[in-house]
């Protein structure tokens, strides 16, 4: 009797806790996944011939915009990392409502004078996701939540450029394009904040066995960077590679498929994301399983690295014309998020677990995608300035090169310092 009463509540645990996965990761995905459509629909446009100053229009709009995500991440450092969780919700509406009044002004205002209301439309959107991550943090499934988190913005980065692409068909101009795909996504957005906001925070059980969660001021951020700066320098310096690669295959997808001599239709854009979101959300997620916070930390660098492998992989199997096009960009998109999701999911997260620090990963978050993004603005100013005597796609291989071999050293370099630290602390 014991038994079958034990055996039922195992069961009906186990169902509630599905359950919760199931809900948690509905709202992230879709609040973060509907954020995109503020943010990125732009990016299907090629803006023709225009241009301002010798710089092409779309170059410049791209520049306005990460300059704002730029800024938004330095000041996410503190925001984020000291935001009441209360309040959480209420910020991820206000600031989306602010990124789509910005882009009402790119339409409204003539070019040349439209530019800066890119970067007004940035500035509030960097913020969005560690205000969603904050939700999430802490738990003993976050790794299975925060993988799903990311499944939103590889598959949402496809989507909403198709969304873009479709309004551009049906007549609406390229500077009314993003408001109009803002509004699609407004009512969506709308429901999935409130299941964010209806979840709860972090058991005993989960702060147990991943450590408390909480806000950090000003003197515990410079405690605990000072106290792992070799490492976090060097995890920061692989982010730091990737995110401007990712940036640049995002940004400017349409140039790369030309180059790779593809008609881009809609559909493409979303074809090959969602392949590279469900093999990431199944393989980051799985880390959930790997219950030691130490194994699931060194696993996934390990991880990070074999991205940097594939990138390098595919970029050859490109120059040999062994692979095609499509494959190309599947398999180099899926290089490149192996390392930029295991940040997101694993890397900080067990880094928190396995040092037993108070805190919260939307800090490091935050300050590695500061450095990220400040990086590719100075890569896009150094594109800019540069003689134009390549194609764009000559541009991404030998960018990619440099990422891949410069991104793995680093992942590994790192690994081995927190070895170190390891057994120094164990012993």
């Amino acid at each position: 009797m014991t038994t079958a009463a034990e055996g039922t509540s195992k069961a009906q645990s186990n169902r509630h806790n599905f359950l919760f996965s199931l809900w948690c990761i509905c709202a992230a995905f879709g609040t973060y996944f509907c954020m995109y459509g503020f943010r990125k629909p732009y990016t299907v446009a090629e803006f023709g011939d225009l241009s301002w100053m010798g710089i092409g229009y779309k170059t410049l709009l791209v520049t306005a915009q990460v300059l704002g995500y730029t800024l938004s991440k330095f000041i996410g450092i503190k925001f984020i990392a000291e935001a009441s969780p209360a309040k959480r919700a209420v910020w991820i509406l206000i600031l989306i409502g602010l990124a789509q009044l910005a882009l009402l002004g790119l339409g409204l205002v003539p070019a040349p004078y439209n530019i800066p209301f890119l970067f007004l439309n940035g500035l509030p959107l960097g913020m969005v996701f560690g205000l969603v991550l904050g939700f999430l943090e802490g738990r003993i499934v976050t790794e299975f939540l925060v993988a799903g988190l990311c499944a939103s913005f590889i598959l949402a980065d496809g989507v909403v450029k198709s969304v873009g692409a479709m309004l551009l068909e049906r007549g609406v101009t390229e500077f009314w394009m993003p408001f109009s795909a803002g509004l699609v996504f407004t009512l969506p957005l709308l429901g999935f904040v409130w299941m964010l906001n209806r979840i709860p925070q972090p058991t005993e059980q989960d702060q147990e066995h991943r450590s408390e969660r909480a806000p950090m001021s000003k003197a515990e951020r410079r405690r605990f960077f000072v106290k792992y700066a070799p490492g976090l320098i060097l995890l920061l310096g692989g982010y730091l590679a990737i995110t401007i690669l990712r940036s640049i295959r995002a940004d400017f997808a349409p140039e790369i498929w030309n180059g790779l001599g593809v008609d881009t239709k809609p559909a493409l854009f979303a074809k090959t994301e969602f392949y590279v979101a469900i093999l990431i959300m199944l393989s980051s997620g799985a880390f959930v399983f790997i219950r030691k916070n130490t194994t699931a930390f060194f696993t996934a660098i390990l991880f990070a690295v074999t991205g940097c492998v594939l990138v390098g992989t595919t970029l050859f199997a490109l120059s040999a014309k062994s692979i095609s096009p499509i494959m190309f960009m599947t398999i180099i998109g899926l290089g490149l998020y192996i390392p930029y999701v295991a940040v997101h999911t694993t890397i900080f997260e067990r880094l928190l677990a396995v040092t037993r620090e108070t805190g919260n990963i939307g800090y490091l978050m935050y300050l590695a995608d500061a450095i990220g993004y400040l990086g590719y603005c100075g890569v896009m100013f150094y594109k800019n300035l540069s003689p134009k005597t390549e194609n764009f796609l000559s541009f991404f291989t030998s960018t990619s090169w440099v990422v891949a071999i410069f991104a793995a050293s680093c992942f590994a370099v790192s690994g081995w310092y927190f070895v170190l630290k390891h057994k120094t602390r164990s012993s």
